[in-house]
């Protein structure tokens, strides 16, 4: 429109005008006008934005949400609008905008994400590109529906910081735990925090992610976990020292083996189990608590494929830990199947993230 710039008085005059019938037309018709040449000067493309953002401002919720859909895509759509409905107090008029336009700058997003609420801050989570600085702020003021947007979201690039707040919301919010095992982005070391407290499905994602890893990330990951974790995991059991004593007499004299997990599961008590089990497993002793005393056993099996213990003696020890619940025998030769479908190779991939916290402890 070569003579738009001729009619502004008249432009200004309409947008002034009291009839909101005369605003609509003149709005429904500069759009036009807007979406019919690609051939405007700076002045036209000035006056547009001006014009239009006045007009769409004064517009009812169902007219500002149609022309963020129609602007959203556009690359040379007016900015001032672009900014003006991203930053519209009624989440449906800028969720068009936040989600697609390639206009908005961090800048602009992080105005949004830090001051609107979880609707808005999904529609940017949702975003086919998401910065660190952005994602950090959305990590920091999203509830758990935003958060499981943005770890859903590949594009979406979190920190090493918002990664790790990321997890520690997720492993107490079932909701969350696909959304991170998922995530193709996440570190190796938080993706593997996560076996203990997901479903099997997810366990078994999780194998299956370690042993497909890079052996130099595996290195690196074991590293960056290695940082983090606590060195005191909880209280010991009463007997800790005592049995400690014997098991390390055993380790030292070359007595240790499998065969003495199997003696000790059934005769010695749970105490030393746990300890002959952290030592020929090289993990720390409140991991192999944990798996034991919740009867994690598939966790037990990648414990005793990575540790070398036979197929025999995992069977053994799964019928003992199951002993108090009815049809033991069945339950425990499933979990002998799943023994069997693990590799040695991921099964010790696997037990490199747990012994981090042995490492830690050591230190």
């Amino acid at each position: 429109m070569s003579n738009l710039s001729s009619r502004l008085p008249e432009l200004i005059a309409l947008a002034s005008e009291d009839s909101s019938e005369k605003r609509r037309t003149l709005l429904r018709e500069l759009t036009e006008s807007f979406f019919g040449t690609d051939q405007r000067s700076e002045t036209e493309t000035t006056l547009y934005d001006q014009i239009l953002v006045k007009l769409t401002s004064e517009m009812e919720v169902a007219v500002r949400a149609e022309m963020s859909k129609r602007f959203s895509i556009l690359r040379s759509a007016p900015m001032g609008l672009v900014r003006s409905l991203a930053n519209d107090d009624e989440a449906v008029v800028a969720d068009a905008v936040l989600r697609a336009s390639p206009l908005l700058t961090d800048e602009d997003l992080l105005g949004v994400v830090r001051t609107k609420g979880q609707q808005h801050l999904r529609a940017v989570s949702s975003r086919e590109a998401v910065s660190e600085a952005v994602s950090d702020v959305i990590v920091e003021r999203g509830d758990d529906t935003t958060l499981g947007t943005l770890l859903r979201n590949d594009g979406a690039q979190l920190s090493r910081s918002a990664s790790e707040t990321a997890i520690e919301r997720a492993k107490v919010n079932p909701a969350l735990h696909a959304a991170a095992v998922q995530r193709k982005s996440l570190p190796p070391d938080l993706l593997n925090e996560m076996y203990f407290v997901v479903e099997a499905r997810l366990r078994q994602q999780i194998l299956e992610r370690n042993a497909s890893m890079d052996p130099k990330l595996v290195e690196a990951a074991v590293a960056a976990g290695r940082a983090r974790v606590e060195t005191d995991d909880g209280s010991l059991p009463a007997d800790y020292q005592t049995c400690l004593a014997e098991v390390t007499r055993l380790q030292s004299s070359g007595q240790l083996s499998p065969q003495v997990l199997a003696r000790f599961v059934r005769t010695e008590g749970q105490t030393s189990f746990l300890i002959a089990l952290s030592k020929l497993s090289d993990i720390d002793f409140h991991t192999a608590e944990q798996i034991v005393k919740r009867k994690e056993l598939d966790a037990l099996a990648v414990v005793c494929r990575g540790a070398n213990v036979d197929r025999a003696l995992f069977l053994t020890f799964a019928v003992v830990l199951l002993n108090d619940e009815g049809d033991a025998m069945a339950k425990a030769k499933g979990y002998a199947d799943l023994y069997n479908q693990l590799t040695p190779d991921a099964a010790q991939r696997t037990l490199r993230f747990w012994r981090m916290r042995r490492t830690a402890q050591a230190a």
